[in-house]
């Protein structure tokens, strides 16, 4: 069967051309240059010697470099570049298919089960994914295990049968031919050239250690001050510069310390327990960071509809995501409000102390595991009132958590943010700023807004939600952004 070419980016053939040139870092991971010469494609930031401009052919993605037969290049790589935002130019059911695969849905799985839990045919997701990627949904599932698989090797000392399974592989066999077939060198001579680079190795604690990159400007400052706000003390440790939590994954357990570093990258510490839910993991570590969003066109656009001014004062928002959307949920619920600040004892950590299971750290403070759906819904909202929760909102989280398990509330990226908004909203408890504020954090919505909320109403210079509504059209797709910037670095 003939298969169409790959997509190609959707930006001009003369900025692309223009943006290697420069080594633009605004423009990492937003496409890929392959070299025709040596069949080999780059980030627009590799620091080898630039070839002549009727050698280059740009990519819209890895995936579609690959499936074009070019390998990834050992001295800038790819594996390392930043991602795109779920709101970037594709059609929803393939942001939602592209986010599931990225975070592992096809190991273990097949595509067929993929489609029926998006609602589709097997036929139509994969029409779906060739249009509007270039790929099909078994080459991208293939091109994030390898890439995953070409850092491991790269940055730790990890097994080598330990990194096949990690990067989501179902056989050691299977690895080897793939690796050899798609990059045309064995697994062992990635792992020859990256031990310079030592990134990755088990520190004393018996962690692992990683780099996740970004598009730079972030203000670190405001993500970690809006982090704190919603903590909950037991699951998640805000200390300065850094943030810890537990993490429950796949029946998995265990802890991940995340510090910005700079230069575009953010220092990230797992535990080994982790390691073989790592694919997953490390796609809720990029949302809960917003490590894939394009800040300076963010910026840009908010700059032109009048909010230069506060865009100039912290540059590089980011929008807060979440390990666990039902954590999210929980919490948001159990408080009634956002975040927590009152002498009173805080029912989201006293439902974590009911319900959530014990977890040695080796910090005191970071002790528990959130509890799960199915945990809460066994617990019921009468055990929840005794826990501190008021009785509205208690019968509010049960019925969140029941939706969840019969898998008719998905509170995780990808999903249709505004159908999963009105499904909130018809629960008894829940208001529309708190709606907003789970389905923000939980699905990533970056348009996310509540123009029912007094405060936003206030620092936006209008009385009314009316008003409110028309004065942010100008802001959209990126409403979430603004109400950070007009709420300013205290709530």
């Amino acid at each position: 069967m003939l298969l169409p070419p790959p997509l190609e980016p959707s930006l001009p053939a003369d900025v692309c051309q223009r943006a290697v040139r420069a080594r633009d870092p605004r423009f990492d991971g937003v496409f890929f240059v392959g070299i025709t010469t040596t069949r080999v494609y780059c980030r627009p930031v590799c620091p080898a010697r630039v070839t002549y401009p009727d050698r280059r052919r740009f990519f819209s993605s890895a995936a579609a470099a690959e499936r074009a037969g070019y390998r990834p290049c050992l001295r800038c790589r790819p594996e390392l570049a930043p991602g795109r935002a779920i709101c970037d130019a594709v059609s929803r059911l393939a942001q939602a298919a592209a986010h599931r695969i990225g975070a592992g849905a096809l190991n273990g799985s097949s595509v067929a089960e993929l489609a029926k839990d998006l609602g589709v045919s097997e036929r139509h997701l994969r029409r779906c994914l060739e249009r509007e990627l270039g790929v099909s949904p078994i080459e991208l599932a293939q091109t994030h295990r390898l890439l995953l698989a070409k850092r491991l090797l790269a940055d730790t000392d990890l097994p080598v049968t330990r990194i096949a399974f990690a990067s989501g592989f179902q056989s050691l066999r299977r690895f080897n031919a793939l690796f050899r077939e798609r990059y045309r060198i064995p697994p062992s001579a990635v792992r020859k050239a990256g031990r310079p680079l030592r990134t990755g190795e088990m520190s004393r604690s018996d962690r692992l250690r990683l780099t996740l990159a970004y598009r730079p400007p972030l203000h670190w400052t405001a993500l970690v001050v809006e982090l704190r706000r919603d903590a909950i003390a037991g699951v998640e440790l805000v200390d300065g510069r850094s943030y810890a939590r537990t993490v429950r994954l796949q029946e998995r357990a265990g802890v991940l310390v995340a510090t910005d570093a700079g230069e575009g990258h953010i220092d990230l510490e797992v535990s080994a327990s982790l390691v073989p839910s790592l694919m997953p993991l490390l796609a809720r570590v990029r949302h809960l960071f917003d490590l894939d969003a394009e800040p300076s066109v963010i910026d840009a656009h908010l700059a032109q509809d009048g909010l230069r001014s506060l865009v100039r004062q912290r540059p590089g928002l980011r929008i807060p995501g979440a390990v666990d959307g039902f954590e999210i949920a929980l919490a948001t619920l159990a408080r009634g409000r956002v975040g927590w600040r009152s002498e009173l004892p805080d029912p989201a950590e006293q439902i974590v102390q009911g319900l959530g299971d014990r977890l040695e750290t080796g910090e005191p403070t970071l002790n528990r595991l959130s509890p799960t759906a199915e945990r809460v819904v066994a617990a019921g909202s009468a055990q929840l009132i005794a826990l501190g929760v008021p009785p509205r909102r208690a019968r509010a989280i049960e019925e969140v958590g029941r939706l969840v398990l019969k898998g008719e509330l998905r509170l995780e990226p990808g999903c249709d943010a505004p159908a999963i908004h009105r499904r909130l909203m018809q629960i008894e408890g829940v208001g529309d700023r708190l709606a907003t504020h789970i389905v923000r954090r939980a699905l990533y919505w970056p348009d996310a807004f509540s123009p029912e909320d007094p405060a936003l109403q206030a620092a936006a210079g209008v009385s009314t939600s009316v008003a409110l509504v028309a004065r942010a059209e100008p802001w959209r797709p990126w409403r979430a952004y603004a109400v950070m910037h007009l709420r300013g670095p205290h709530e």
